[in-house]
């Protein structure tokens, strides 16, 4: 696997953007740099010969993070067997770190011992960090199904495909009853709050209420609350993905009727407890619940995020709760927007204040419904990328010159994605190719 040329697959969607923006030079030159960040500089092999995704400033593989990191070339992946195969190669790859410790969010290359192992949890030499999130459970997920629907092959949907599925699962199902079942526990010494949870390591207290519990967000921040709305909304949609991958591959009833059983608990559960009524805004999603009335109203710049829903396919993109949320979040009355003389946008606690994450916007702009907030919005970050073509984690949303991280693969291919929406091109399969049918 070569990652030191470009393939005629990926100058095909560089001439497209050229195409389609013929007048914008810097534009094009962006999405270049960008589109091919993640393939030229992060993509390397385990001595296996699986593909192993770093993140790029750290050399770990979040199941997260290579997911997104790769998303886009699930549209070059129709048409080019090669990077069809990579893809296929990853999914192995991810699958096969779940079934190592499927409550872990990133891997070592090898069994190395690198990363966190001083932090008080069960590590392995395996694991570089172990902070529990659902996400890094349905990403997976979302890359096999979304790679079967780009390429028609269900090849992936292996052994390793479907023991991890069974890990997933049972994991779900266990962190449903957090207080009495699970095994999982995370202290980390001497650091912020958000790096670790309370209460001996199993964070705040929470009630039964049919969502799965998470111990972080995918910002890898510590949950306020432990049923993570944003999150439990992705395993629904991951759940409805192997229900159709399950009906058309394996055709296990018992695995049907768990899968089915867990995705109808989890969305009562949402539907239950995470619709609240707002003061301004009316019936909208909270991002945290614990059950027992306590509620957080917020959104953060990272995906999952309420912002982002109907993009990863739960629900649609102009449902009133939805639409609500959505313009809540667009607000002062979110306490991580951001208003700037340069960006406005979500920001989050991860990063310093008054910083807006390129990453939520381009989920805004590929959630958003008019063309002209998403040409606004294509402008922006054109215009702030700090002059080093790259995207990157957070931005002063008034002096785009500083920011977090020099360049950040993930932001990139979210760039990318929502660049490649606007020529109309979209992942088959999608939720964001449907609304652009």
């Amino acid at each position: 696997m070569t990652t030191k040329h470009v393939p005629k697959s990926f100058q095909k969607m560089m001439d497209l953007v050229a195409e389609t923006f013929p007048e914008h030079e810097k534009l094009q030159k962006m999405f270049g740099q960008c589109f091919l960040n993640t393939y030229m500089t992060t993509l390397t092999e385990t001595k296996e010969g699986l593909p192993f995704v770093i993140t790029g400033d750290i050399p770990a593989m979040w199941l997260r993070d290579s997911t997104s990191q790769i998303r886009p070339y699930l549209m070059v992946a129709e048409d080019d067997p090669e990077m069809a195969a990579i893809i296929a190669g990853l999914v192995k790859q991810q699958m096969r770190f779940i079934q190592l410790d499927p409550y872990a969010n990133a891997f070592n290359q090898e069994a190395n011992g690198k990363g966190f192992q001083a932090d008080k949890t069960e590590m392995s030499p395996h694991v570089w960090e172990r902070k529990y999130e659902i996400d890094s459970l349905c990403y997976p997920i979302q890359l096999g199904y979304l790679l079967w629907k780009s390429t028609d092959d269900t090849a992936h949907f292996d052994a390793d495909f479907r023991q991890g599925v069974a890990a997933i699962l049972d994991v779900w199902k266990t962190e449903q009853y957090h207080e009495t079942q699970s095994p999982y526990s995370f202290e980390r010494a001497d650091v912020r709050q958000s790096d670790t949870l309370n209460r001996d390591g199993k964070g705040t207290e929470v009630a039964y209420t049919g969502m799965t519990w998470s111990g972080f967000r995918p910002s890898d921040d510590a949950c306020l609350y432990g049923y993570l709305v944003p999150s439990n909304m992705f395993a629904v949609v991951a759940l409805g993905y192997l229900q159709e991958i399950n009906a058309n591959c394996w055709q296990d009833a018992t695995l049907a009727t768990q899968i089915t059983t867990l995705k109808v608990e989890i969305e009562r559960g949402i539907q239950a407890f995470a619709v609240q009524e707002h003061p301004y805004h009316g019936p909208m999603y909270a991002y945290e619940v614990d059950g027992t009335g306590r509620k957080n109203f917020m959104d953060d710049a990272n995906v999952p995020s309420l912002l982002a829903a109907p993009y990863l396919g739960y629900g649609e993109f102009t449902d009133p709760k939805y639409l609500a949320t959505r313009d809540f979040i667009l607000s002062r009355e979110n306490p991580f927007y951001v208003e700037g003389a340069e960006l406005t946008g979500i920001g989050s606690p991860h990063t310093p204040d008054h910083y807006v994450w390129p990453i939520a916007l381009s989920v805004q702009g590929m959630t958003a419904t008019s063309v002209s907030e998403k040409r606004a919005i294509l402008e922006m970050l054109v215009a702030t990328d700090g002059g080093t073509g790259f995207m990157h984690e957070g931005v002063n949303a008034s002096n785009h010159h500083e920011y977090t991280r020099e360049w950040f693969a993930w932001s990139n291919a979210m760039f990318s994605e929502f660049v490649l929406s606007l020529c109309g091109v979209c992942v088959k399969g999608s939720p964001l190719a449907k609304m652009t049918k």
